[in-house]
């Protein structure tokens, strides 16, 4: 019953949107837009945090008007970050933690923009990467670690930002091709060519990207530094075969593939791969 319910619901706001791209094409786009990068999940409230975030060192930083809030976990001179994907929050590395606390290295989480105790409504890539760029310009990490659109988010600030702080980067269960997530939405909603047409545009104005520029085996074909990424065989939200696009392109990355993780990906072993990875 529950499904059914979901599949009208969405069936008619894109009857709606397609409705209103007759008559009112620049509002069918951004109400298109909105709902497509406002996550509907992951924020969390100050007085509520997760107890694994209630114990860092919380700072926030500002740019252009947005909140960025990370989470410190002091440790030695060694510093990673820690990067989360969609609809998700910084406690999502909760059991991660104790393994990289191993090396003694101190360690950072950010929440994405519209994430966490980060401010806004809209998600996007270029704007977690310059979240990320304020991060590691004030804790200088040597280690990058993003999950899901996370990971992708770290592929897009290194490709653009080449950053020589850096020194090995992980992706875990990423996306690379950026049209299956659009196609995704366009389908569930049944949106029409009109609706597809205008936030191609959109990308491509705001971002300078066309669909197939925005994609991890493109970012990752202009990285340099060392990387491991990791994808499991059954993850049922992002497809193996994406990850397997981004290793074709990092000449400098090895593979790993798990099988019956998920998309969560947490496992102890994983984690300790992760680990040897680093730090070896």
């Amino acid at each position: 019953m529950k499904k059914l319910i979901y599949f009208l619901f969405t069936k008619s706001i894109g009857v709606y949107i397609n409705t209103l791209s007759f008559v009112f094409p620049k509002k069918a786009s951004r109400l298109a837009y909105a709902l497509f990068s406002e996550p509907r999940d992951g924020k969390l409230h100050k007085d509520k945090l997760p107890e694994i975030l209630s114990k860092a060192e919380a700072e926030t930083f500002h740019l252009d008007g947005d909140s960025i809030q990370t989470y410190t976990w002091k440790g030695n001179k060694n510093t990673i970050l820690l990067v989360h994907g969609w609809e998700s929050n910084a406690s999502r590395w909760e059991t991660m933690l104790p393994y990289l606390q191993k090396s003694g290295s101190t360690i950072i989480a950010i929440d994405a923009p519209a994430h966490g105790l980060s401010s806004g409504k809209e998600f996007n890539i270029p704007q977690y990467a310059a979240f990320i760029n304020i991060a590691v310009k004030k804790f200088k990490p040597q280690y990058l670690i993003g999950h899901s659109l996370g990971g992708k988010a770290c592929l897009y600030y290194q490709s653009v930002y080449q950053n020589d702080i850096l020194e090995k980067m992980v992706v875990l269960g990423s996306p690379s091709d950026f049209n299956i997530i659009l196609n995704n939405y366009i389908n569930l909603l049944s949106l029409n060519k009109r609706i597809f047409k205008s936030l191609e545009a959109y990308y491509l104005d705001n971002f300078k990207l066309s669909l197939d520029q925005f994609s991890g085996k493109v970012f990752a074909s202009k990285l340099n530094i060392k990387g491991l990424i990791a994808h499991d065989f059954d993850d049922e939200i992002v497809r193996f075969e994406e990850s397997q696009k981004i290793k074709s392109a990092w000449k400098n990355a090895v593979f790993i593939e798990t099988k019956g993780l998920g998309h969560s990906m947490h496992d102890d072993q994983l984690y300790k791969k992760v680990s040897q990875f680093l730090f070896d």
